[in-house]
């Protein structure tokens, strides 16, 4: 599909919005997609999110000549937008996004080199940029961070006497002790199996079991044994009513809602859950745990790293071309700037993809310190492999047909073969 794409976008490219931003002398657009991170994303970056004004108006009035085509997507329909755009010849100029791959190994993006300034690219964590690095060429730099904890609620937790799970038996005993206690009337624990987080869920049962995406050789490992023994279980919490009622359609927003309210004990949840809880006026009182792994295996914190990436537009000049390039590192700084990437970044509660950024953020919240070092021996997603996107996708999808009843390993064995060879 992919493949098919880069084919039309090269057929189309004459079309593209890319070239139209030349149309009016020296001004350059940029067209530019931002996905919806939470209720605060499309103020700051449209509204008034910053000191009176938002982001896009603040760097228009800062770098006079460039104007940006700025939208705001929800992560549900971003992959979906941009592949239409893509085939249109519409692509944009820089995506914010979790995948880039596919993009990469079809040839669709410039690499990093092109566009990002020295003195930023210096400042990113370095173990950050190597999770975008295929055939010793960076393709896309770190837009934030977050890590994944078990959350639950503290108060419910001291009333029933009971210490937060650290293995799977002690999961399964926690979940019915809350559920006798409370007869019913709170869920014990959190699954989303969505197309938004099902690759989360995906990977919190599979590490926590030894297995996982790929090898320590980075052979495609979806159908192991560790694997199906880690869904089945995942699956088997929620047939045993410990879990949210639809886990293939309640997002991990809906989650953090019923956490908010008091309605869910226990949930794997990023770190910038109080933050979001606060903004929804809970009183909740929570505290960080360990994900519960298997008996005998060790847990694994998830790290979550989203990216910002620039498309080609192979119909613009070398002048043109060396031009827009200029214009998205003048986007790029001004979006790392500590003046306003802090704001940012503290505002949604993630952790900084810069240096520059972590004195202030330490400074204004110190628990940004210890999640720092939670972050540093973070399992992330096998991004920059070819065909992620397709394994993320079939593990979604085993997954909710296993909610149904589908047979674990047969779903897995499918996905396996996709990518096997």
């Amino acid at each position: 599909m992919k493949k098919l794409i880069a084919l039309l976008l090269a057929l189309t490219m004459v079309f593209s919005l890319g070239a139209m931003a030349f149309a009016d002398g020296d001004e350059i657009t940029l067209d530019v997609i931002i996905c919806q991170y939470g209720p605060n994303t499309e103020d700051w970056f449209l509204g008034t999110g910053m000191d009176g004004t938002c982001f896009k108006d603040k760097f228009e009035a800062e770098n006079p000549g460039i104007k940006l085509n700025l939208e705001v997507i929800s992560w549900d329909t971003v992959d979906q937008v941009v592949d239409t755009r893509i085939s249109s010849g519409q692509a944009p100029d820089i995506l914010n996004n979790d995948n880039f791959s596919n993009y990469a190994y079809d040839g669709l993006l410039e690499p990093v080199s092109q566009f990002c300034p020295d003195d930023l690219y210096e400042d990113f964590f370095p173990s950050f940029i190597a999770e975008s690095i295929i055939d010793d060429t960076v393709w896309a730099v770190p837009d934030l961070a977050s890590a994944r904890a078990l959350y639950y609620n503290v108060d419910m937790f001291e009333e029933m006497g009971i210490e937060p799970p650290t293995t799977w038996a002690e999961l399964e005993d926690v979940c019915q002790t809350i559920l006798d206690f409370y007869d019913g009337e709170v869920y014990p624990w959190g699954i989303d199996m969505t197309t938004d987080e099902g690759q989360a869920a995906f990977a919190y049962y599979t590490w926590g079991n030894g297995g996982g995406f790929v090898d320590d050789e980075g052979n495609w490992i979806v159908n192991c044994d560790e694997n199906v023994e880690a869904i089945e279980f995942a699956i088997s919490l929620v047939n045993n009513g410990y879990t949210n009622p639809n886990p293939a359609t309640q997002t991990r927003y809906d989650l953090q809602d019923m956490f908010a309210a008091g309605d869910m004990a226990m949930l794997i949840a990023p770190n910038q859950l109080p933050t979001y809880c606060a903004d929804k006026e809970s009183t909740v009182n929570m505290a960080t745990a360990n994900i519960p792994a298997n008996e005998g295996k060790e847990s694994a914190s998830v790290g979550v790293m989203d990216r910002v990436m620039a498309f080609k537009d192979e119909s613009l000049s070398e002048e043109e071309t060396a031009a827009r390039d200029e214009a998205i590192g003048k986007f790029l700084k001004f979006f790392y700037d500590p003046e306003n990437y802090v704001g940012w970044v503290s505002m949604e509660g993630f952790l900084p993809a810069v240096n520059s950024a972590v004195g202030s953020l330490v400074e204004a919240d110190p628990s940004f310190g210890a999640w720092l070092d939670v972050l540093d021996g973070c399992r992330f997603y096998p991004t920059a492999m070819e065909n992620y996107d397709t394994v993320r996708e079939g593990v979604v999808k085993a997954e909710q047909n296993a909610l149904t009843g589908a047979d674990v390993r047969a779903e897995l064995d499918a996905v396996q073969a996709q990518v096997a060879g």
